[in-house]
């Protein structure tokens, strides 16, 4: 070929010709391929720059089907949970029905207080202060043929003589007897009794005065407003107290001696249980029971006052008509035998006295339901262990102690790791129950209640737990699908061919070429004119 001369002209337009023809070339790949940059030769830095982009791309690609599957462990586990939930409401369900159901003995442990006159429920202590008496030493009269001792009819002067009933020793002028504040005053200077406006009486004692004992008597009851009569008794005055208050007696001059009496306070005769104290032992759980019977602060006189004071200690009492006093178990420990009784009010001859509680008396028919019932709550346990065990998704269970452990980016630095829980009816601090041993009475109903509402809130916390890591789970993969595109976007801007562009300079090339062809055609024709001279 280098044998082979060629004009300059022609030489030059075949050398237009050949780079028309690359280009050509260069511009048809393109179109083909849809790439401007198709290998590290056309442009190695955005060709190392996409490989870069399209390899980081894939390898997040390949993670999302693991954050797909974590998903759904943790759609399973929630599922679970959701059931769970749905079975701890129907074991609830069952307790609630030992709550309604009868009591589970007939009857209950429970003792009956001797009556107490006129309690009421208003008013445990019984009828108000009754009457009391105190009673003085033996008075002789002045009879001289033989002194005996005195009556009511007894003459409080008079003459000594065979026969006479006069008081042996004479009340001097002067005297002062004083009964509750109130005064009787004995005087020589009047003959009959009077009372002044303050309640104050003055006794005559002066010659030809008949005034009697029994004057003396009289005029202390009109001050104490005792409805029992004081009395003379073997020759002793029975003074009466009166209920209104103590009886208080002191005294001037000889009217003590003369009467046979002593200065002091006599009290009245309290109620009942005024002041009695009634102790009864722990009765199923509860708290011993302490109280003190009476109407001053603190202290328990009425039957709602005495509910609150046994209540801690799972008892309750009622009064009938007659004023017997009823306590019983609640029903809360219908199982449990009331606790010791003891204190003043269980005392001899106190109403108290002598009880002895019972143990309770088992209903067959109702405890038969309630062993029903434990066999279905038992039941619900074991599917609460199934539904546990069965929440598993692709070998993975959060609800069985499992752990999700999840990889978000492609250097394995960014993962969540998800512990699981175990959720049978250990984990939920739940247990299967006993015939004959639980549901007996309402309180071991209650504590089951307890339980199964612990066991609600940490499935909720639980639930909540699921939910936030889902949220970010699911947050996660939106954000590498969006990073995919971001990445495969940016490779396509570095390697992509502008079609327009290329389709546009493939059709000035095609004309270039045509021209370059034309041109080569002209500039041989300049050696074919040489030829025809030769010729």
């Amino acid at each position: 070929m280098s044998n082979i001369v060629l004009s300059a002209s022609v030489r030059q337009n075949l050398l237009s010709l050949q780079s028309t023809a690359d280009l050509l070339a260069t511009t048809q790949e393109r179109l083909a391929t849809g790439k401007k940059v198709n290998t590290a030769l056309d442009n190695p830095t955005n060709f190392f720059t996409a490989q870069g982009l399209d390899n980081r791309a894939s390898d997040i690609s390949n993670l999302l089907d693991g954050i797909s599957n974590g998903v759904q462990v943790l759609q399973a586990a929630n599922t679970g949970i959701t059931s769970l939930q749905k079975l701890v409401d129907s074991a609830k369900s069952i307790a609630s029905q030992v709550l309604q159901s009868p009591t589970g003995y007939s009857p209950k442990s429970n003792v009956t207080a001797a009556a107490v006159p006129g309690a009421t429920a208003n008013n445990l202590l019984g009828t108000a202060y009754t009457n009391n008496t105190v009673t003085g030493t033996v008075v002789n009269n002045d009879d001289t043929s033989g002194a005996a001792p005195i009556t009511g009819a007894t003459k409080l002067v008079g003459t000594a003589g065979a026969g006479s009933d006069d008081l042996g020793t004479t009340i001097t002028n002067g005297s002062v007897l004083t009964v509750d504040g109130k005064t009787i005053t004995f005087s020589t200077a009047q003959t009959t009794s009077t009372t002044d406006s303050f309640g104050n009486v003055t006794i005559g004692i002066g010659a030809g005065s008949t005034l009697t004992v029994q004057s003396v008597l009289s005029a202390i009851d009109g001050i104490t407003g005792t409805g029992t009569a004081s009395t003379v008794s073997g020759g002793k005055l029975v003074l009466s107290t009166g209920t209104s208050q103590d009886l208080a007696i002191s005294g001037s001059g000889n009217v003590l001696t003369a009467l046979g009496l002593t200065a002091g306070t006599t009290a009245r005769v309290p109620p009942p249980l005024s002041g009695k104290t009634l102790t009864i032992g722990a009765t199923g759980g509860g708290t011993a029971t302490s109280i003190t019977f009476g109407a001053s602060a603190g202290q328990v006189s009425t039957l709602n006052q005495l509910n609150a004071a046994l209540a801690a200690n799972n008892l309750q009492a009622t009064i009938d008509t007659t004023g017997h006093l009823n306590i019983v178990t609640s029903n809360d420990s219908a199982s449990s035998t009331i606790g010791a009784i003891g204190g003043t009010a269980a005392a001899s001859g106190q109403p108290f006295y002598g009880l002895i509680a019972q143990a309770p008396t088992v209903d067959p028919d109702s405890q038969a339901t309630r062993a029903n019932l434990v066999g279905q709550y038992n039941n619900v346990l074991a599917q609460i262990n199934t539904t546990a065990q069965d929440s598993s998704y692709n070998g993975v269970n959060l609800l069985n102690g499992d752990t999700l452990k999840l990889v978000f980016n492609e250097t394995g630095r960014s993962t969540l790791n998800i512990q699981g829980v175990t959720f049978n009816d250990a984990g939920l601090n739940l247990a299967p129950l006993t015939s004959g041993v639980d549901f007996l009475d309402s309180k071991s109903a209650n504590a089951i209640l307890t339980s199964l509402n612990s066991a609600s809130t940490t499935l909720r916390a639980e639930a909540s737990t699921l939910g936030s890591n889902l949220s970010i789970v699911q947050i996660r993969q939106d954000f590498s699908k969006n990073l995919i595109n971001v990445l495969q976007t940016g490779s396509s801007s570095l390697t992509l061919a502008d079609t327009n562009e290329e389709a546009a300079n493939s059709q000035a090339l095609s004309t270039r070429q045509s021209i370059a062809v034309s041109a080569l055609s002209l500039a041989n024709q300049s050696q074919q004119s040489v030829l025809q001279l030769l010729r």
